[in-house]
């Protein structure tokens, strides 16, 4: 089967890939790899047809099991570090909820452009520095926050094969989010409207919320990756795909005030069984990597791990130009440096519109 415009199928010719998912921010601090790793190019169906889409995601994402290593670990384990006189961290709970609006442009069949806009709701708890007999109610400080996040400008080329079914990916993350935090030496405020804690006692201290878990990182980063995808079948298409995305400039770059978010290394493979061409299952498999932050205002021990999803979904045409997909992962595999707190599962959904 040739993957150009005139044999493509339907989902692929109408859906124009919006890139959504691996250039979400990773929800890094409580967690090193737990941002959505779902590719929702290979859900939608790569596209070599010319034209404009409209995308429309929403990933959801419930950082609630406390992990270190590749195992569930008691929030008193990292308290008695604090036992000892240590400094660590005790996190509870972190809420992520991503709303991402693509905005697509393919001039040609090699080309196609994508903005990517985040909207991101987040909700946090933490122990803070608790001791083991701290782990109470009234030792939980909270906090929400919400606004833009950081914008991806992505451009795909596609012209090596006639059939367009491999690619190359380069693209920029921009500083678009609030961002920041506190001096570790002075105590001032840096960035731009940094969010603080609002219940607790981080709130009574004056707290601001850690600067890997506000909106944007302040950093501008290089997105490189590469896909491939070719059937393998009368019924089934299978993909592969790959992404690294880091920082090579930060406004956060002062003595006591420094922070660059850690690069992240995506993998992603899966089947699409397209017997049905409105109604077509999938699964993928996401692999995650993700070094630890660096600087004064990072969490340099708590930041880096390697994670493994199964990602079973289905996309369905429901009307001309119109496609939806709905996702589920679930972790097979994660080792997590320090101590993290972990999604059970995710959840991701969308809708695209071509014209």
């Amino acid at each position: 089967m040739n993957f150009n415009k005139k044999t493509l199928h339907p989902l692929y010719r109408f859906a124009l890939p919006f890139a959504a998912s691996m250039f979400l921010p990773v929800a890094a601090y409580a967690c090193a790899t737990c941002g959505c790793s779902l590719s929702t190019d290979a859900a939608m169906g790569y596209s070599a047809e010319p034209g404009w889409s409209i995308n429309l995601g929403y990933s959801f994402i419930n950082q609630n099991q406390l992990r270190s290593g590749s195992s569930a670990v008691p929030g008193s384990q990292p308290a008695s570090i604090n036992d000892a006189g240590g400094s660590q961290e005790v996190e509870k709970q972190t809420i992520n909820r991503y709303f991402n609006l693509g905005i697509n442009y393919a001039p040609n069949a090699n080309w196609n452009f994508s903005a990517i806009i985040p909207y991101i709701d987040r909700s946090h708890t933490t122990y803070g520095n608790a001791t083991t007999d701290q782990l109470t109610a009234d030792n939980i400080s909270g906090v929400s926050s919400t606004g833009l996040g950081d914008i991806k400008l992505i451009g795909n080329y596609q012209g090596f094969l006639p059939t367009h079914n491999l690619g190359v990916q380069f693209g920029i993350k921009l500083p678009t989010g609030n961002y920041g935090g506190q001096n570790v030496l002075t105590g001032a405020t840096v960035g731009r409207n940094p969010t603080f804690f609002s219940s607790g006692p981080n709130a009574s201290s004056g707290q601001a919320l850690d600067t890997s878990l506000q909106p944007g990182t302040g950093s501008t980063d290089l997105i490189i990756g590469a896909y491939y995808y070719q059937p393998i079948s009368q019924n089934f298409d299978a993909f592969i795909n790959g992404q690294f995305q880091a920082a090579f400039m930060e406004k956060l770059d002062q003595t006591g005030a420094d922070y660059r978010p850690g690069n992240i290394s995506t993998m992603s493979f899966g089947l699409r069984y397209e017997a049905n061409p409105t109604v077509v299952p999938q699964i993928q498999i996401n692999i995650s990597r993700k070094s630890a932050d660096q600087g004064a205002l990072a969490d340099t021990t708590d930041t880096a791990g390697t994670v493994a999803y199964l990602s079973p979904g289905i996309s369905v045409n429901v009307m001309k130009n119109v496609n939806v997909y709905g996702f589920v992962q679930r972790s097979i595999y994660s080792h997590l440096e320090g101590y993290q707190v972990f999604p059970r599962w995710t959840a991701s959904a969308g809708v695209s519109y071509a014209f």
